[in-house]
């Protein structure tokens, strides 16, 4: 093993619990599943807006994990690699009931702007982390889909816009729109 993987996978808390739910081991798994939904829960949100249906998003994306467990590699951190697994079962939950039919219908109709998303630190320096979470999670789904992507998880225009079927200029669109949108109720708070 490299020095570099033997750095990584000290760094990674995850990596004896990982290799004990290989094992089939039901309270390291259990275990896992403790850690990692207090983490993902909040991903599931962000993406759904429906704490029920986030549960659901959560639960099916834990059963993705434990059934591609033996993929991960340790190549990288192992909460990195879940949470694009919950990322992931997310977007197929948009996708599977066409939450995302609005994002396509309104491709191209937005100006579109380059300037990077800045909060004013006047506008949220009485709101906490919960008020902004809750900001996000009302956005209506488009938005909040794409905002996620590229504000929360950082992938470019043309990844979003190949993983959710859209024009990235319907994706730049999706995104300036959240912004204008969070913006404004960022003034009421």
């Amino acid at each position: 093993m490299s020095e570099d993987k033997k750095t990584r996978a000290q760094q990674d808390s995850y990596s004896e619990l990982v290799k004990k739910c290989r094992e089939q081991d039901r309270r390291a798994q259990k275990e896992l599943y403790d850690r990692l939904s207090v983490k993902m829960f909040p991903v599931c949100l962000r993406y759904i807006g429906d704490r029920e249906k986030s549960k659901d998003v959560l639960h099916d994306g834990f059963i993705t994990l434990f059934t591609k467990l033996r993929e991960y590699r340790g190549d990288g951190v192992f909460e990195g690699w879940a949470r694009r697994i919950f990322v992931t079962t997310a977007l197929m939950y948009l996708r599977k009931n066409d939450v995302l039919h609005q994002a396509k219908q309104i491709d191209g109709e937005v100006p579109v702007t380059d300037k990077e998303f800045v909060l004013d630190p006047k506008e949220t320096a009485n709101l906490d982390a919960d008020k902004i979470m809750e900001l996000i999670v009302s956005m209506p789904e488009g938005f909040r889909t794409v905002f996620n992507l590229y504000a929360m998880e950082g992938f470019s225009h043309k990844e979003i816009a190949k993983m959710l079927g859209l024009s990235e200029g319907g994706c730049r669109s999706q995104l300036s729109r959240a912004r204008v949108w969070l913006q404004e109720r960022l003034k009421k708070k």
